[in-house]
C-alpha cells in the first residue's frame, strides 16, 4: 500500500500529526508513506523510519510565475506514484486542491468548513467533542479503522543530532530548563523583562539548573535580554540549532518555559514537563497534548481572541497579566514533584 499525508506546516502542527504516521506504520508495517512538507521543515522528517519519502513544498513557489514548473512536476511525481490512500491533514482549500491532483484511489481529510475542502475529499472528518487538534488528526485513523493508542514512538532519537550537540556544548552532567520567548504572533508573547525576571528567581531557588534559551535569529535580541540579568546561567541558543538539534536540546531538558510556539508540541511530545503561556489562542485546541494542566492563562474576557493584533483596552493583558511569581511557583512544583 503507499499512502501520502499532506501536512505541510507549521512546526507544531506537523509533530502534532506525526501520531498519525506512527500508528499507520504499525498498522500496515509494509506499506510506503510519502509526507508532503514545507522546504523549511524537511530536516524534521528527512530522516524518518517511518517514511518512504519526503516530498518538498516550496511555498514561495506559489507566489511566482517561475516557480509553478516545480508545483506542476511535485504533481506530476505524486501521480506516478498511484497512491492508494491520500490523508489531508491540514484541510484547507489549497492541501484539498492537491490531495485532489494526485489522483489517488481514496482521499480522506480533516473537514474544515471555512475552506471548502471537503468537496475535493472521498470523505471529510468532523471535528469529534474534544476539540484539540491531535484528537482531531486521531479520527481520521479511526473511519480508516486503524487502532489508536499511546504504544509508538513520537519523535525518534536522531543519534547524528544528539552526538553533535553534545560536541558543540557542553552539556554533560547539568541540568538544563529550556526557555522560549519567542513567537509567530507577537500577542503570543509573554513579555520579554518577564522572562527575564522568572529566569533570574529560578536562578536563585533553583541553582541546580541553567537555562537554554531557544528560538529563531530573529529572537537573538530576546535572548540578550534575558541573558544579560542571568550571565552565568543562560546559554543562548537562538539561531544556532538545526531542527533535529533544536528536538534532541529539547529531549536533554528537564522541562520548558515556552509561549504557545512550534518548539512547546515538540517537548510535549517528548514528554518533558512544560509551562506554557497562552493568551489568544486556545490551549484546548492547540496546548501541550497530555498537558493542559500545566497552561497558565488569565481570564481576560477577550481571550482567546485568535488574532495576530491586539485591540484590548489593556493591551495584551491576557499575558501581561501573567506574572513572573505566578510561572515560577508552577515550574518549581514541577521540579520538586
Amino acid at each position: 500500500m503507499k499512502i501520502l499525508i499532506l501536512k505541510p506546516s507549521s512546526l507544531g502542527d506537523v509533530v502534532q500529526a506525526l501520531p498519525v504516521l506512527r500508528l499507520l506504520k504499525q498498522h500496515w508495517p509494509e506499506s510506503q508513506i510519502y509526507w508532503w512538507i514545507e522546504t523549511r521543515l524537511a530536516g524534521l522528517l528527512e530522516a524518518d523510519p517511518d517514511l518512504a519519502g519526503v516530498i518538498l513544498f516550496d511555498r514561495e513557489g506559489w507566489k511566482r510565475p517561475l516557480g509553478w514548473w516545480q508545483i506542476a512536476r511535485t504533481i506530476a511525481f505524486m501521480r506516478r506514484q498511484r497512491f492508494d490512500l491520500v490523508i489531508d491533514l491540514q484541510g484547507l482549500f489549497r492541501s484539498a486542491v492537491v490531495a485532489w491532483m494526485t489522483n489517488g484511489a481514496f482521499t480522506i481529510g480533516v473537514d474544515d468548513p471555512r475552506e471548502g475542502a471537503r468537496a475535493f475529499y472521498d470523505v471529510a472528518v468532523r471535528r469529534p467533542s474534544s476539540p484539540h487538534a491531535i484528537e482531531w488528526y486521531l479520527e481520521v485513523l479511526r473511519h480508516l479503522q486503524v487502532p489508536v493508542h499511546e504504544k509508538f514512538d513520537w519523535l525518534p532519537v536522531c543519534s547524528r543530532a544528539a552526538k553533535e550537540i553534545g560536541q558543540k556544548w557542553a552539556m554533560d552532567g547539568q541540568r538544563w530548563i529550556v526557555v522560549q520567548p519567542g513567537a509567530r504572533w507577537e500577542t503570543k508573547r509573554w513579555p520579554v523583562d518577564y522572562f527575564s525576571r522568572a529566569v533570574n528567581r529560578l536562578s536563585r531557588t533553583l541553582p541546580q539548573f541553567r537555562f537554554a534559551i531557544m528560538g529563531s535569529a530573529d529572537d537573538a535580541s530576546l535572548a540578550a535580554q534575558i541573558i544579560g540579568a542571568n550571565p552565568k546561567t543562560c546559554l543562548d541558543l537562538t539561531g544556532k540549532t538545526s531542527l533535529p538539534e533544536m528536538i534532541e536540546w529539547i529531549r536533554s531538558c528537564e522541562l520548558m518555559l515556552t509561549n504557545d510556539t512550534g518548539p512547546m508540541h515538540v517537548a510535549a511530545a517528548l514528554g518533558r514537563p512544560v509551562v506554557a503561556l497562552f493568551g489568544p489562542t486556545n490551549p484546548q485546541r492547540t496546548g501541550p497534548y497530555g498537558q493542559l494542566q500545566h497552561v497558565l492563562r488569565t481570564g481576560v474576557p477577550c481571550a482567546p481572541c485568535l488574532q495576530e493584533n491586539c485591540a484590548w483596552t489593556n493591551r495584551m493583558e491576557c499575558l501581561t497579566s501573567i506574572t513572573p511569581d505566578a510561572v515560577c511557583e508552577a515550574i518549581e512544583r514541577l521540579v520538586a514533584g
